[in-house]
């Protein structure tokens, strides 16, 4: 077989592995598909009237306006909360003593963080779809053709990977499990101090600087246009530009991660 065929038998080999810990420890992905449910329901049914009726252009107390409105930033919060998991588990390979087994074995090196990845890509998918699955039976309302739905699709599995390969590099460098659930967490929070939850037009002068110019608030206009069926081509390229960043920054660090600490 050959080296590429090695490294494809290798990664699957490792992505069974990841799937099979989600499904005999569900309670992990039940928590991390939770929370941007609860987020979801929280804001639409206690917020939503009130803040609906804050929207531009939106009737007095529409709480299907807001719901749409929100949507964008509740499927990032997804990609972001799924990710923590992924750090965590990371964290924990490297610290349970797994890895130096691994070094013993004929395996390819790399497979061990491409197996982790697809596993969380997997994940991801799955907690976006149940996301979706409840806005719309909450009421989403969207205008998005055929192809605007698989650009939004595309987008976000470009984040998903972006968000994946960072955190892996965070697990990575954390010292344990505990200190790998919190270094993700400034991503599940971004989208509050964006234009997840409410225009940045509403925002102090400082903090509204920030928000317009922070990686989240122009993948979430990305993902809000495309609903909407009238995407901004501007903030779709910025779009991939900081997802490119992010996922580029964090596969080096990662690769690099993994050497120093696997060779100890």
């Amino acid at each position: 077989m050959s080296t590429a065929g090695h490294a494809v038998r290798d990664s699957a080999t490792m992505l069974r592995r990841n799937l099979r810990h989600m499904v005999r420890y569900p309670s992990m992905t039940v928590m991390l598909i939770g929370q941007p449910l609860l987020f979801l329901l929280l804001f639409v049914y206690v917020f939503g009237g009130t803040m609906g009726a804050g929207l531009p252009g939106a009737p007095a107390g529409d709480r299907g306006d807001y719901l749409t409105y929100i949507t964008p930033g509740i499927l990032t919060m997804t990609v972001a909360s799924v990710s923590i998991g992924t750090a965590v588990l990371v964290a924990n390979d490297m610290t349970d003593g797994i890895i130096d087994r691994f070094r013993t074995m004929d395996i390819t090196r790399g497979s061990v963080l491409t197996g982790q990845v697809l596993g969380a890509m997997i994940q991801t998918a799955h907690a976006l779809a149940v996301v979706v699955g409840v806005a719309f039976l909450l009421g989403l309302r969207t205008a998005a053709t055929a192809a605007q739905w698989l650009g939004l699709v595309a987008l976000l599995v470009l984040l998903s990977l972006a968000l994946t390969w960072f955190t892996v590099a965070l697990g990575l460098a954390s010292p344990d499990p505990e200190t790998a659930s919190n270094l993700p967490m400034v991503f599940v929070l971004l989208p509050f101090v964006g234009s997840g939850f409410v225009p940045v037009e509403s925002m102090p002068a400082g903090l509204r600087t920030f928000a317009e110019h922070q990686p989240f608030t122009p993948v979430m206009d990305a993902f809000r246009g495309l609903l909407a069926g009238s995407p901004d081509g501007r903030d779709v390229l910025l779009s991939l530009l900081w997802c490119s960043v992010i996922g580029g920054i964090g596969y080096l660090w990662s690769r690099r991660l993994y050497r120093t600490r696997a060779a100890r």
